[in-house]
């Protein structure tokens, strides 16, 4: 029995719970990795400063994990294409003259904390960064203490045209089968962003099937003749990866009108931030009850209440039974992202309690995060770990992982980053 075998060997766990726990290998190998990223274009200046951007290790996920994952985002998707439901969470975009009517949205990404109850889901996001980077990442990995039996590992290019069907998909939805001649990548300042290395990833994939592809700040685009224009090149889509949800700034507002006048697909979109990712629609999703009054099926109402930690809004008149119970409790802004202004309530003062309730925001019943046994310069560590599925129209197309330490997910912890997730039989 090797070394690895011997940490691993641990009666009463699964496989997957006894590699994340006691396996140390490093699975990453870099230089393919790095290959396979100078090979779309990707300057060395571009990759060099995201150190914390991948991790060199896996994460293994059951097979039972697996199926629920899969239950719970298929559920979902079911629930929130309930008239009801779709009702209640779009009064909160009232202001925006947005259709009713719309498309699934590109990489919507749910995101998990593993439970010994099972998966539970944290939060779903409408523009979930790394669905590109993760495809190469997932593809630059050498066998793990013969992990054997690893489930759906789609080669890179099978992944990367699977995206490329995915927006597709979102402009055929659209306009049917008139071609789609261009993309814009729109974020802002986005040469100054974390994620610009998949910015850029994303343009030579999209330009290899024959799209045309920009990478824009806001300021940029141009509106002429009921078009929305990067020079003098029309732009079809927007893949929009602006925090500005509901395009409210005035920096977006040639965006917000072209998107009120149906000039351009713009996905992800305020109707799908409002219908998925809007932190509040937490309260709706694990509630059974409201999910009762919802319509939603019964089977369906066991499997959200199951898997969606109790969520409730802050507010005045709950507000002392909140601060008295606040150390089980994660406080997150509704509309907030990147755990930006989110906080453990067990770490919280009363300066910062007060700006909660002076804000919008949602409480939910904490649930610990699992670890990841990692070597960090020849150091054992754990590092906490989330499981993010990207998932279009239901279907996850991919799962990833984020290492991290500290308070909420982040990509400053020496040896975190992306990992990619195997399901080990």
């Amino acid at each position: 029995m090797s070394e690895c075998d011997s940490r691993c060997n641990t009666s009463g766990q699964s496989v997957a719970e006894r590699l994340n726990r006691a396996c140390f290998c490093k699975t990453l190998d870099r230089a393919q990795l790095l290959s396979r990223l100078h090979a779309q274009q990707l300057p060395d200046a571009v990759l060099q400063h995201q150190q914390q951007l991948f991790s060199h290790t896996s994460v293994f996920i059951s097979p039972a994990q697996q199926q629920q994952l899969q239950q719970l985002v298929q559920t979902i998707a079911r629930v929130t294409q309930l008239p009801a439901y779709q009702q209640q969470a779009l009064s909160r975009v009232s202001t925006l003259a947005a259709p009713l009517v719309t498309t699934p949205g590109v990489f919507m990404g749910i995101d998990f904390h593993l439970s010994d109850a099972g998966p539970k889901v944290i939060e779903i996001n409408t523009n979930a960064g790394g669905g590109f980077l993760n495809a190469a990442l997932r593809s630059a990995q050498i066998a793990c203490c013969n992990a054997e039996g690893s489930v759906d590992q789609p080669l890179q290019s099978q992944l990367e045209a699977e995206f490329v069907a995915m927006f597709r998909a979102e402009w055929q939805l659209s306009r049917g089968a008139l071609p789609l001649r261009s993309i814009a990548i729109v974020d802002e300042s986005p040469t100054e962003q974390f994620l610009y290395p998949e910015f850029l990833l994303a343009q030579a994939i999209f330009q290899q099937a024959g799209i045309k592809t920009f990478i824009l700040d806001p300021g940029q685009l141009r509106w002429h003749n009921q078009q929305l224009l990067c020079g003098d090149d029309v732009i079809d889509l927007v893949y929009n990866r602006l925090t500005d949800f509901s395009l409210t700034q005035p920096t977006n507002n040639l965006l917000r009108i072209a998107y009120e006048q149906n000039a351009v697909v713009l996905t992800p979109n305020p109707v799908h931030h409002a219908i998925y990712a809007d932190k509040r629609n937490l309260t709706l999703l694990g509630d059974a009850q409201q999910l009762s009054l919802l319509g939603a099926a019964p089977a369906d109402i066991e499997i959200l209440s199951a898997g969606i930690p109790h969520t409730q809004l802050v507010n005045h008149e709950n507000a002392d039974h909140l601060w008295h119970t606040r150390k089980q409790l994660f406080f997150k802004p509704a509309t907030g992202y990147g755990s930006k202004a989110a906080y453990r309530g067990d770490k919280l003062t009363k300066s910062v309690w007060q700006e909660i309730l002076q804000g919008d925001y949602i409480a939910q019943q904490q649930v610990p995060p699992s670890e990841r046994g990692i070597l960090v310069d020849d150091e054992q560590k754990q590092l906490k770990m989330d499981i993010r599925a990207y998932v279009y129209a239901g279907k996850i197309q991919l799962l990833a992982a984020r290492l991290y330490q500290g308070q909420t997910t982040n990509f400053r912890t020496q040896g975190g980053g992306f990992a990619p997730v195997f399901v080990a039989e």
